[in-house]
């Protein structure tokens, strides 16, 4: 009795599930933490035979297993599932070891049980992961084989098997059966090579299909590595590419074929890769560099083309091989005698059947006596235009008449001063161009040329516009502003129409003029100012002075040097030359080219009266240019028949020029004409072809009643 309480409180003392069974294999003793699992008594337990404390499925085999280990002796050991007091079966460990006496019989049995239904659970899991492995493996389109970390075959999918036409256990037995003789070898090296450092081989060799027939096949082979690195299995993915290998033979034999037909073309034809890379040139165009087509693969870019073209043609060809689109280039290519020959190489990409660049073509045609003719004749133009230049150009003012000389010393002789100019002539005879002239040709050449029409700009903003404001100086005045004068500091101020300038601004300008110094609106202080002026009017300043509306002594500040722009008029023998200048001008603009000028049309030109000088030929020239349509030059003579004969033009124009009295005779004879009106088309300004303010200026200082020439 003691030898027994004490063995149960050994068992009831172990935590893990422990029994003591009899030697016939009875239930004894069972300790607390089979008790709480079970959830029943000791005695409940005796019967467990014959209740659900295993699971149904696993009884048999249990029973089986406990009456083999007590009629031979030998331990026993089972994984089954129990029942725990919750109804839910659990996985255990079960192991029984015989406890005998000292003759060695069997006395009683000792029973440890250990739960390893998470580790059954997870063994599920992963055979069930397996299996759908191996079912996705099946169902993909390669053909993969699997081997365990020594390479030895241990699955192959259905499409590999049914290839090959045989059964895993026929390939596993011989899985270098199926590969060409003459590339077993290689297949072996290559896996010893790649096993041997644990690294992806990939090669292409020739399977025997079910039928016989031998196909090309690329084979990748991939280790597939544990937490610890170690390689446990291998991957290979068999790809049938056979039909590629033959349709890219068929391409290797066309290109054979295209590239024998291209060496009989005498134009140089080149092959490169989608990335430029040099891949073919043509007979002629190896001979032409004196190359085998090894050394023109590896030739530096620049050896093969002038050396003043040779960056920018590596350039270009870069930028346009990535667009894909097709350009060409003019370029110079070096011969193997070192001389250079102009080319005209057209590129032209090649796109397969999905849209992608496969090979860039390019074809470069011999152009160089072109080319040289063009430089000949390019040559010969700038001779000429220099020779024209020299012989008609001042700056940008064309001509060559005596009147137009006698300006042009006036204008030599006064640039290099710091003299104030009054240049004075009609509407468009170019009155700023030889202000800009005088500009060019002067020490201040490097500075700021600063063009203000007073004409154009509103009479109370004049005076803001030359010298300037400050902020809040009238209404709007949200800033300082500069005025023309600051910006032209250094340099020269062009005042067009300065006699339009109101009375209040004249006071200012005179100021600039005497002490050099000016004040912004709205400022308190003077502004010191370093500016040549040049002015320009198309009236007469004498008579406005005469008039009372412009300053005599402002007047005299700006005549320190006067000089007339001659009408075109007075110097109609650089027409042609004019007209020659604004048809290149503008047909260069219009992308147009004319050999020759209609004589009636030249002829025309010069006869006409010009009352707009040369803006208006400008003007003419330039609308002709955009109508013509053939190599001849050509005016449409209705847009000259409509403007005042030249001889009446001529008469009325010299009004300014006569005696008071025959003054006041032409104005009265042209204000009866427009029925006393001076402005518009029809008025007596236009008449006269002088500006209205002169006209106004006129009648004031002549005592002319326009009013009794208005109709009744």
């Amino acid at each position: 009795m003691q030898n027994e309480l004490t063995l149960r409180q050994i068992v009831d003392g172990i935590s893990a599930p422990l029994a003591v069974m009899t030697a016939d294999g009875a239930l004894e003793i069972v300790n607390r933490p089979i008790l709480e699992y079970f959830g029943r008594t000791a005695e409940e337990l005796k019967e467990w035979t014959s209740t659900d404390a295993v699971h149904p499925d696993d009884l048999p085999r249990v029973l089986s297993a406990w009456r083999h280990s007590i009629e031979s002796g030998q331990p026993f050991a089972d994984e089954h599932r129990q029942r725990r007091s919750d109804g839910v079966y659990r996985w255990f460990q079960v192991q029984g070891l015989p406890i005998r006496d000292a003759e060695g019989r069997i006395i009683r049995w000792c029973v440890l049980q250990t739960d390893i239904d998470e580790r059954k659970r997870a063994e599920q899991a992963l055979r069930e992961s397996e299996r759908e492995l191996r079912q996705l493996v099946d169902s993909v389109p390669g053909m993969i084989a699997v081997g365990d970390s020594t390479g030895k075959l241990q699955y192959a999918n259905r499409r590999l098997l049914d290839f090959l036409g045989m059964t895993i256990d026929e390939l596993s037995a011989s899985f270098v059966k199926p590969i060409h003789p003459d590339e077993r070898e290689m297949m072996h090296n290559e896996w010893l090579r790649a096993s041997a450092v644990g690294q992806s081989v990939e090669v292409v060799q020739r399977l025997r299909r079910f039928d016989g027939v031998y196909r090309w096949v690329h084979v990748r082979v991939d280790p597939l590595r544990d937490d610890g690195g170690r390689i446990v299995r291998w991957y290979g993915l068999h790809t049938d590419i056979d039909d590629q290998r033959r349709a890219e033979e068929k391409v290797r034999q066309s290109e054979r074929e295209l590239r024998q037909i291209l060496d009989l073309t005498p134009q140089h034809i080149t092959e490169f890769g989608p990335d430029g890379s040099r891949l073919y040139n043509n007979r002629a165009a190896l001979e032409y560099h004196g190359l085998t087509l090894e050394e023109w693969q590896q030739a530096e870019w620049h050896t093969l083309f002038h050396p003043e073209d040779a960056e920018r043609v590596t350039r270009e060809q870069l930028s346009k091989f990535r667009s894909g689109s097709a350009f060409e280039s003019e370029t110079r290519l070096r011969r193997r005698d070192g001389q250079s020959r102009w080319f005209l190489v057209r590129f032209r990409p090649m796109l397969d059947e999905q849209g992608r660049l496969t090979r860039w073509y390019a074809a470069a045609t011999d152009i160089d006596d072109r080319k040289q003719a063009e430089q000949r004749l390019q040559n010969e133009n700038v001779a000429l235009r220099d020779e024209i230049d020299s012989a008609s150009m001042f700056e940008e003012i064309v001509g060559t008449s005596a009147s137009l000389q006698t300006v042009l010393s006036r204008v030599s002789k006064v640039a290099p001063s710091d003299s104030s100019v009054l240049i004075t002539g009609e509407t468009g005879t170019g009155k700023e161009l030889v202000a800009r002239a005088i500009h060019r040709r002067s020490r201040r050449s490097s500075r700021a040329f600063v063009s203000v029409n007073c004409g154009a700009i509103p009479r109370d903003l004049i005076a803001s516009e030359l010298f300037g404001h400050e902020k809040g100086a009238f209404t709007g005045a949200t800033q300082r502003r500069l005025g023309r004068f600051e910006l032209a500091e250094g340099g020269t101020i062009f005042l067009d129409e300065v006699g339009e300038l109101p009375a209040e601004t004249q006071i200012a300008l005179l100021r600039v003029l005497q002490e050099h110094e000016f004040e912004r609106l709205g400022g308190g202080g003077s502004i010191r100012t370093n500016v040549r002026v040049i002015a320009a009017t198309n009236r007469d300043l004498e008579a406005a002075v005469v008039a009372g509306t412009f300053r005599s002594d402002l007047f005299y500040r700006l005549n320190v040097f006067p000089i007339e722009v001659p009408s075109l008029r007075e110097r109609r023998e650089d027409i042609p030359l004019l007209v020659e200048y604004f048809i290149d001008r503008y047909a260069r603009k219009a992308r147009k080219s004319f050999q020759t000028v209609h004589k009636h049309s030249l002829d025309l030109l010069q006869s006409y009266s010009w009352p707009g000088n040369i803006r208006e030929l400008q003007n003419v020239i330039e609308r002709s240019v955009i109508v013509c349509e053939t190599g001849t030059f050509a005016v449409d003579e209705s847009w000259l028949s409509r403007r005042p004969a030249a001889t009446e033009q001529n008469s009325r124009r010299d009004v300014l020029k006569r005696p008071p009295a025959q003054e006041k005779a032409i104005i009265e004879a042209a204000l009866r004409e427009s029925g006393g009106r001076v402005y518009g088309p029809a008025g007596a300004a236009a008449k006269l072809g002088i500006a209205r303010s002169t006209l106004e200026s006129k009648i004031k200082v002549l005592k002319i009643n326009k009013n009794r020439f208005r109709p009744a």
